[in-house]
């Protein structure tokens, strides 16, 4: 009789927790600059739902990606590990399907969950074009450019709905709040993920030679303050680091730009931004009408930012603030409000500071510490010191060598390759906010003692020839697997060499990187 009430006294005690445990939902934006969630870059459009945010939650001004591009970035965020821990080395290299996921231990743990949208975090994605511009950068052959950026208009001044998948998932995730969240007896925790404001893909250009669109419709554009947008300041090509050069011309942006042009790239996208904030308050009013806003933690996130032609580039693959930072708010019961925090984060801390939430254990050696501390209005937290700087790293396609970057206080470092081949970059953001002077000959110092850091967190020299090596295996494995179609397939891939009229020579200059004779 004693052991039976102590089963439902512990069973209570059990369904007690899992009833004050918060429900969270998170909306993961893809290409979202996070300058643009507070000032001065708020002023640039209006995001009512991330400003609503902002009110009654935290804005965390300086969180960065672990790495500037979709799946590596993701998987970051997914398993709470560093890039170089996971190998998550490029769009098709990421994490193995049965990985461990906060979204997993939510469920073990009681949760009701779901995900929806754009999850892209496991490997085998993407393209193979995506997969052998990643693994040959190091054969040194000189892909062709991507289609230039461009700027489309289309519909009318009522038309909001442009990015019909993701409005799709909106309305999926709005509905499954409503039919199933609603009526459920344990907390829930629901996963969006967003295409936008990622550029279109453009399939009216040669489809073998990439392209994207800034897409949008005067709907949208009206909510841009397109007085404000300024024309971002270039330094002369001659003045470019060889990696950023490198990325500039792969990305088609080496030409000359039109004012104009830019301009119109750079209202489109924050258009775009504010299709996907609408987005974010479609799931917000689904949480409201059912009531269960109060009872929910919202976060909005993004994989990486968008450089929109700062310093003569769009996309990501760059260290450079926008590409490299990401919005990051959190609203909810037990949180404060209005409150905007210094800190430096990263995407790996949202792992340990989901399971902090939730009351769960973080398991495994975790690069990411939880954020809760600073966020929750109890103050019962201990005062752990959380790290002064966080690491992003990058080894993929458009770049001709891996990158890392280090940011600390007002300092960011970036480093290349074996640390020896090619100059870091180090710049002062408290002075040079657009990044455009190095000053890593100015301060040694600083630059030695930063690298130091860095090579204290990450090997990276040794990360390098680990990815060089898997570059050059992967692409034998990829190879070997096409068998007597290797030569056309390849033949078709986006080269910037003419490899219809010089197969031959190509295919030999190829051979010579794997194997190190021709």
């Amino acid at each position: 009789m004693k052991t039976l009430t102590l089963c439902f006294l512990l069973l209570g005690q059990s369904l007690s927790r899992r009833e004050t445990r918060p429900n969270i939902v998170m909306v993961m934006s893809d290409a979202f600059d996070g300058r643009l969630t507070f000032d001065p870059g708020s002023k640039l459009v209006r995001l009512p739902y991330v400003n609503y945010l902002r009110a009654l939650g935290a804005t965390f001004l300086n969180a960065y990606t672990n790495s500037p591009i979709c799946c590596p970035s993701r998987a970051a965020m997914w398993s709470g590990k560093f890039v170089h821990l996971t190998r998550s080395w490029n769009n098709y290299k990421c994490l193995d399907a049965n990985a461990t996921t906060w979204m997993r231990l939510l469920e073990e743990n009681g949760y009701l969950t779901k995900t929806m949208g754009k999850l892209d975090f496991t490997s085998g994605g993407h393209s193979v074009s995506n997969r052998v511009e990643a693994w040959t950068r190091d054969a040194r052959l000189l892909l062709r450019q991507e289609g230039r950026p461009v700027a489309q208009l289309v519909g009318n001044a009522s038309m909001a709905r442009i990015m019909r998948a993701d409005w799709e998932n909106t309305d999926r995730a709005a509905e499954w709040i409503r039919q199933t969240a609603a009526s459920s007896r344990t907390p829930f925790a629901l996963y969006l993920g967003l295409n936008l404001p990622h550029p279109y893909s453009n399939k009216t250009l040669d489809p073998t030679a990439g392209g994207f669109t800034f897409l949008t419709s005067p709907y949208w554009l009206e909510k841009v303050s397109s007085e404000v947008i300024a024309f971002p300041k270039w330094l002369p090509v001659s003045a470019m680091h060889p990696v950023d050069y490198y990325s500039t011309f792969a990305k088609n942006c080496s030409g000359p730009f039109t004012t104009e042009e830019v301009r119109s790239i750079r209202a489109f996208y924050y258009a775009m931004c504010a299709e996907a904030d609408a987005m974010l308050g479609q799931v917000i009013a689904a949480l409201r009408e059912t009531n269960l806003l109060n009872a929910t933690v919202v976060v909005f996130v993004a994989d990486h930012g968008e450089l929109a032609m700062e310093h003569r580039q769009f996309y990501k693959m760059s260290m450079f603030e926008g590409s490299s930072r990401v919005p990051l708010l959190a609203m909810g019961p037990g949180l404060k409000s209005g409150l905007q925090v210094e800190q430096l984060v990263s995407l790996v801390d949202l792992f340990p500071t989901i399971l902090d939430i939730a009351g769960i254990s973080a398991v495994g050696n975790l690069s990411g510490h939880s954020l809760l501390p600073l966020l929750s209005e109890a103050g019962s937290f201990p005062n752990k010191q959380l790290p002064d700087w966080v690491l992003s790293e990058y080894h993929g396609s458009n770049a001709n060598a891996s990158t890392y970057m280090l940011r600390r206080g007002r300092w960011k470092y970036i480093a290349y390759a074996d640390g020896l081949s090619l100059p870091s970059q180090l710049f002062d953001l408290k002075l040079d906010k657009e990044e455009l002077h190095n000053v890593a000959y100015k301060f040694p110092n600083t630059s030695i003692h930063l690298d130091g850091l860095l090579r204290r967190i990450v090997d990276y020299p040794k990360v390098s020839s680990d990815v060089h090596l898997y570059n050059k295996e992967a692409f034998i494995a990829w190879r070997n697997s096409l068998g007597r179609n290797y030569s056309q397939v390849i033949a078709n891939l986006r080269w910037h060499v003419d490899w219809q009229k010089d197969t031959l020579a190509n295919e030999r200059a190829i051979d010579k990187w794997l194997y190190g004779t021709l």
